[in-house]
């Protein structure tokens, strides 16, 4: 511990609080995989567009529109995912099928 000098002021500390939320995520990285790997019927397109919404929103600070953004994106996200690996399964199994016959 150091010693002040007499008359001198203690050193400035500054505290940053970080509320709930301003961490709402907005699915930039996985709207973005969805837009180059898996964008089917466009969705991936559509919830990377949602997701820079989102991150606007929260930038100026609304983060009720924030969160009505990044809901959306997730879902559209889910929904591209969940399309694109169920129509690459599909067309394994045909390719599959088509070789044995």
């Amino acid at each position: 511990m150091t010693l002040q000098e007499p008359g001198s002021a203690p050193p400035m500390s500054t505290v940053v609080s970080i509320s709930r939320e301003d961490i709402t995520p907005d699915y930039v990285t996985w709207s973005l995989f969805n837009t180059i790997f898996l964008n089917f019927c466009c969705l991936g397109f559509t919830a990377f567009a949602f997701s820079i919404k989102s991150r606007d929103r929260k930038m100026v600070g609304d983060f009720t529109g924030s969160q009505t953004y990044a809901s959306t994106s997730k879902k559209l996200n889910i929904s591209a995912t969940v399309i694109s690996i169920i129509v690459i399964v599909l067309m394994l199994i045909f390719i599959r099928i088509r070789i044995q016959v």
